[in-house]
């Protein structure tokens, strides 16, 4: 059994407790509030069945009817008091439960934005939703029907029982007789149900997982012909779901039958004994009415207790998955104290190395340079500068790591081995927002939001006007298509950008670059996958974007790189060759032989 599905056994989990309820703390009055609540409708329910008493034994019994009246008025008002009490503690509860998830939520998302992308990369995204989103719910769950509930009931339980046993203890033992019987069928029905509920978090998670998987690659699933088999795969996680959920449905529906039986024996007996009694003179009818309506209060929050506990038990399952993604120390350390706001963009990379599946300073050192232990290395020993204003472009086969250069750039990983600087400063040593926000990256495969062209350009940046997102528009060449669309800068490119085109999702991101005016720019295989009349428009886009900044570009296309100032040539994460694109070809070497592939391609595909 996975550690996500172990049931612990305990009934509740103080540590974790603790840790939920230390979020109140920023609602002291709500709590109190909802306490006090709880406790007063907790001392204010016997009552009513003590007034019945007096009032049959008093008023009924003797035949007065004007005292008779002002009873029921009083008893009336009782049941208003009673009323407001319960609408209180409901209210507050759960007011305190959607305050305090709130506050979870929003601290879970700023968490996980600041997760490298290695945690990205071992953990389904489908599983984060839910534990953002349903887990979280869970909780509330805890607030509004679990922890201050369970306090309520249990003081109510004690205090009824304590007014019986003050007024008949005859009659409340007689009452307590099928107790013990109770405690075993609600001992039974927590374990099995908190068995089914972490059954049912778990299949729910794997739903939300696979859903969002495939929803997200459908364009996959429907080019393979895959839908009848991703189909039965879906239906087998659901029929798990379904299982688990019925195994709990299964155990309500022995468990409040069995309540049933126990609370109609009690009545029992509580009916032959205290006529008996009545008959004996011994005990009123209205101290028996007084005591059926005891023994219904008494049931009630008995046959709702094992339901509150588990929805405790299961908040706190919850609580510990949503607090184990909060615990993850995958993130990034942001020490850094140099602004990168004036930078100038001089980049220099020195004896690099780095592995995806091993964590920085993993190395095992050895004379001058570190000597390579058993990791898959994606960068052996890489040595090159970019200085202020020129452009570099970096080639090679895929997984020759080109992009992992990028990514170490932008620190959404960590090197093992080396230094990467920027003006003579490690990037580990820049406010990280700062050192981003100075680099401008264009990625291959553009992500779009489903917002508007204007929002998905400035990223909803109020600093960005839209006159200056048309101006960019206009300087990239992009404003002509997107002046041709409905609404223009306000059309809605749908999730994903489903809407335009590669090329014109290309244009996009080219603008979204050119309005951050970054000093740094990183064009991630920017037209691999364009037609030659985007290919144009995209190609003057670079020319604009590199002018006066530093400029690494990494192509497949080797056509669009041939006026950069330096050729980086990688393979299997090492430099093979270096130099521009004439002295390149005058070595006869690696990347002469990729040219002229290329060209011969491109003769073919145009002729």
């Amino acid at each position: 059994m996975s550690k996500e599905n172990k049931i612990t056994g305990k009934a509740v989990d103080f540590k974790i407790l603790r840790r939920i309820v230390s979020y109140g703390r920023a609602y002291k009055a709500n709590f109190a509030l909802a306490v006090l609540a709880t406790v007063t409708f907790a001392f204010i329910s016997p009552v009513r069945p003590i007034i019945i008493q007096y009032t049959f034994d008093n008023f009924v019994a003797k035949h007065n009817p004007e005292m008779l009246f002002n009873m029921t008025m009083i008893l009336v008002g009782l049941l208003i008091l009673e009323a407001f009490m319960q609408f209180a503690d409901s209210f507050l509860t759960n007011r305190l439960g959607q305050n305090i998830i709130k506050d979870l939520r929003i601290q879970l998302y700023s968490h996980i934005t600041t997760l490298r992308l290695k945690y990205y990369d071992n953990t389904p995204i489908g599983a984060l939703v839910t534990r953002a989103v349903s887990d979280i719910e869970v909780v509330a769950d805890m607030f509004s029907d679990g922890l201050i509930s369970i306090i309520g009931d249990l003081l109510k339980l004690f205090v009824i029982l304590g007014v019986m046993l003050f007024l008949n203890y005859r009659l409340t033992l007689i009452i307590l007789i099928p107790i013990p019987f109770l405690l075993i069928a609600t001992w039974i029905f927590k374990r099995a149900v908190a068995a089914s509920f972490q059954d049912v978090r778990t299949q729910v998670a794997r739903l939300n997982a696979f859903v969002q998987e495939h929803i997200t690659g459908m364009n996959i699933v429907q080019i393979f012909n895959r839908e009848k088999a991703e189909s039965q795969k879906f239906d087998e996680i659901n029929t798990k779901h379904r299982d688990a959920n019925i195994r709990s449905i299964k155990a309500y529906s022995i468990f409040f039958p069995v309540v049933e039986i126990l609370s109609s024996v009690s009545l029992g007996l509580l009916v032959w004994w205290g006529g008996k009694e009545i008959l004996k003179g011994i005990t009123s009818m209205g101290q028996l009415v007084e005591f059926i309506m005891f023994l219904n209060m008494m049931f009630r929050p008995i046959r709702q207790l094992a339901d509150r506990f588990n929805t405790l038990q299961m908040g706190m399952v919850s609580s510990e998955r949503v607090f184990k993604v909060l615990d993850t120390h995958e993130i990034i350390e942001n020490k850094g104290t140099h602004n990168a706001a004036n930078i100038k963009g001089d980049v220099e990379i020195k004896n690099l190395w780095f592995a995806y599946n091993t964590s920085p300073l993993s190395f095992i050192q050895g004379e001058g340079q570190g000597v390579r232990s058993n990791q898959d290395w994606v960068l052996k020993n890489v040595s090159f500068s970019v200085k202020q204003g020129q452009t570099v472009a970096l080639v090679g086969a895929t997984g020759a790591g080109k992009s992992s250069i990028i990514n170490l750039l932008n620190r959404f990983y960590e090197y093992n081995q080396g230094s990467i600087t920027i003006d003579g400063i490690d990037v580990r040593d820049y406010e990280l927002s700062s050192l981003r926000k100075n680099i401008g990256v264009v990625l291959q495969d553009v992500f779009l939001f489903s917002d508007s062209l204007a929002n998905n350009i400035s990223l909803n940046n109020p600093d960005i006007s839209l006159e200056k997102i048309i101006e960019s528009a206009k300087i990239v060449g992009a404003h002509h298509f997107i002046s041709k669309l409905p609404n223009t800068y306000n059309y809605n490119a749908m999730e994903r950008g489903a809407m335009l085109s590669v090329g014109q999702r290309q244009l996009i991101s080219f603008i979204r670059a050119y309005v951050y005016n970054a000093r740094i720019l990183v064009l991630d295989e920017a037209t691999s996958s364009i037609d030659t009349e985007s290919e144009k428009l995209i190609q003057n886009a670079i020319d604009i974007l590199t002018k006066n900044r530093t400029s690494i570009i990494i192509a497949h296309r080797l056509a669009t790189i041939q006026k950069a100032d330096k050729i980086i040539v990688l393979d299997k994460g090492e430099i093979i060759e270096t130099g521009n694109h004439q002295e390149l070809l005058k070595l006869n070497g690696h990347y002469k032989r990729l040219f002229e592939l290329q060209f011969k391609e491109e003769v073919v595909h145009h002729s």
